[in-house]
């Protein structure tokens, strides 16, 4: 089954306008489960491009003490797989904007793969990243993926010899995530030195986007990535958010808000070109 096409074509879209394109993480279910389509969407006004739905998880190894305690938190409240999937139905209804799951194998093994692929296909859901499965073992869910037309994401870093490098980008569709430097999820003053070299290595082997994350939190951050990336993912600074203004009853403002400082799309609405950098 062909994939929907949202995210190549929105990546696409950007390139031609000249544009970084914003891919932004929200740890799904936090607060709670029924306020997350309202911060998605608020998201989207501000200016994102690409949507990633984290999956909670017991034990996020990737992730720092931000996105930890909102999956703690997502999962207190109650949201599994099921929930997620829910979700992204409830996006859908509103939003054509490329939907992805953020998630680690464990809970998707649970689920079961087969399933996982239809019942993602049938909720709206574009693409699946999956942050812990090696790419050397990625054949078969690769192939259930995307036998329901799902693109499939994965995980380039520092570390990367060459030869995962080269299944990273054979493996990926839609885009490549690009790791900016070791360690764990988090917001950071500077990029990491490595990260552009990191890119033109990939480079050797796709031309598929490239999409950098991992300490991404800034408009510098967003105009540097420009130069050499795609796409810039920023995941820490929108959840730290969620975390500290998780009662106020203006979160989705204040979410559409910070996304419009790093787009530049005050008063834009969703859709519109945004300013020149």
């Amino acid at each position: 089954m062909e994939s929907s096409g949202r995210i190549a074509q929105r990546f696409a879209q950007r390139k031609s306008e000249h544009r970084t394109a914003l891919v932004a993480y929200l740890t799904a279910g936090d607060p709670h489960p029924e306020r997350t389509p309202a911060l998605a969407l608020a998201l989207e006004r501000g200016g994102a491009d690409v949507l990633e739905l984290g999956v909670p998880f017991s034990d996020p190894i990737a992730d720092g003490p931000v996105i930890q305690q909102a999956s703690d938190r997502a999962l207190k409240a109650g949201t599994d797989v099921a929930a997620v999937l829910e979700i992204a139905r409830e996006i859908r209804r509103e939003s054509q904007i490329p939907l992805v799951l953020f998630s680690y194998l464990n809970p998707l093994l649970s689920y079961g793969f087969e399933r996982l692929a239809h019942d993602a296909r049938m909720s709206g859901v574009d693409g699946v990243l999956l942050t812990d499965v090696s790419v050397e073992e990625a054949g078969q869910p690769v192939a259930q993926l995307r036998a329901d037309g799902l693109d499939t994401i994965f995980l380039a870093a520092p570390t990367s010899t060459e030869r995962r490098l080269k299944l990273v980008a054979e493996y990926s569709s839609g885009f490549v995530y690009v790791v900016s430097r070791t360690g764990v999820t988090g917001e950071r003053a500077s990029l990491a030195a490595g990260v552009e070299p990191l890119c033109r290595r990939l480079r050797q082997w796709t031309d598929k986007p490239l999409a950098v994350g991992f300490g991404v939190s800034t408009r510098e951050h967003v105009d540097a990535l420009g130069s050499y990336a795609d796409g810039a993912v920023v995941g820490s600074a929108i959840m730290r958010i969620v975390d500290a203004e998780s009662a106020a009853d203006d979160l989705e403002e204040r979410l559409e808000s910070f996304l419009a400082e790093l787009t530049r799309r005050r008063g834009a609405s969703a859709g519109e070109p945004r300013s020149a950098k």
